[in-house]
């Protein structure tokens, strides 16, 4: 196993929890020649054993952490384990439930390693170089821990080009249909796990999801960015007079309408391809006022050098959705951007408000589900952010 030596001082954060060594922390490796994903034992400067890991000497983050012990990294038992550990913890959250993200990278000493599990089926992402390269033992510890009917890789995500490794998308075991069904309280919902964004749908939101429940009831609900109609679809479940999804992309709405009439919903719950920034304009042009506004839009901050003008969208979307709203109306707004902060966009929030001339209530904050966990000592596992704000003027 590859030996690494981190320089002097550089030891501090890795042993307070963080799995991540970046290649400007590490002195020397005893082989430097060594392949993309190689196995490796990591020490401090002083020779102390502080674990072992996946080594890329081709990533900025060139040592993930999988275990503080001296463990066999080449072998399916370690990877059985650790996926059904991961399981163990999701079937006490939600005991009976077909469809979770059943591994999250490092909040399940996992990373590099993504699976959502959609019923019988499993879409896996493989984020490392680690991980690529040891996709048949993962592939076999799903297989034992699941016995699934079939399993996808969506590797289609550009993170992968920062590890040396190609996007691609393959059926990596069994069979992958056209789409597939999943419940979400009590609602069902159809998944293109080949097509699909991320793994095909998008599970950290469920329990978010139940915001609607009562603050819909009787109102007009714009649903924004919907995707395939989540939250459209649960607000028309819990009784809006209406429900009004929109998005840019026509697949993602004309699935977003057949999931409306899986449910029975097709008369309440309706949706246009457009796109949403103009759409927001000319519904206030129009002087049309909602009771509800859900604002869900996809990652605007990819890293940190797009703050800037990513701040410019939030504020755009969160300043026309409350001049939208009909008084005392509720404003549920989202960002899963881990570079925005969660201070920071509550502080955007408050300039949207001011902006948007209306007096603003917090009423609520929320976080992704809790079968994406989140590290303490790994901040980058929290990434999104759920306020639900009432205007009151």
């Amino acid at each position: 196993m590859i030996r690494i030596v981190l320089n002097k001082n550089e030891d501090k954060r890795i042993k307070s929890g963080h799995p991540w060594v970046f290649s400007n922390e590490i002195r020397e490796v005893s082989d430097k020649g060594a392949a993309p994903g190689a196995a490796a034992e990591l020490y401090d400067a002083g020779g102390g054993f502080i674990g072992c890991g996946h080594y890329n000497s081709r990533s900025l983050i060139a040592f993930r952490l999988l275990s503080r012990h001296q463990a066999d990294l080449d072998q399916p038992e370690f990877y059985e384990q650790r996926v059904a550990s991961a399981l163990a913890h999701r079937r006490a959250l939600y005991p009976g439930m077909a469809t979770f993200r059943a591994v999250y990278g490092e909040s399940d000493f996992l990373p590099g390693l993504v699976v959502d599990k959609y019923g019988d089926h499993l879409s896996v992402q493989f984020l490392s170089a680690g991980m690529d390269v040891r996709r048949g033992l993962v592939v076999e510890a799903l297989q034992r821990v699941f016995a699934p009917a079939g399993i996808m890789a969506r590797n289609d995500v550009g993170v992968r080009q920062l590890e040396g490794l190609e996007e691609r998308v393959e059926v990596l075991a069994g069979e992958i249909p056209g789409l597939v069904e999943m419940e979400e309280n009590g609602l069902r919902f159809q998944v293109n796990l080949r097509e699909g964004q991320k793994t095909g749908g998008f599970l950290d939101q469920k329990e978010n999801h139940l915001l609607l429940k009562g603050v819909s009831a009787g109102k007009a609900v714009l649903d924004c960015f919907c995707y395939t109609g989540s939250w459209a679809v649960h607000a028309a479940s819990f009784g809006a007079a209406s429900a009004l999804g929109i998005d840019i992309s026509a697949r993602a709405v004309a699935q977003a309408a057949r999931n409306a009439e899986l449910n029975g919903l097709a008369g309440r719950a309706t949706f246009e391809e457009c796109d949403a920034f103009e759409r927001l304009r000319s519904l206030h042009h129009e002087g049309r006022r909602f009771g509800v506004v859900v604002m869900d839009p996809p990652a605007f901050v990819k890293s940190r050098k797009n703050i800037a003008e990513a701040t410019k969208g939030y504020l755009t979307v969160n300043r026309r959705a409350l001049e939208l709203l009909e008084p005392g109306g509720y404003l549920i707004t989202c960002s899963c951007s881990f570079h925005m902060g969660r201070e920071p966009f509550r502080d955007l929030l408050t300039q949207a408000a001011r902006l948007a001339k209306r007096e603003v209530r917090l009423v609520s904050s929320r976080a992704q589900a809790p079968d994406h966990p989140v590290l303490l000592s790994f901040p980058e596992s929290e990434y999104l952010k759920c306020f639900v704000l009432q205007a009151v003027g």
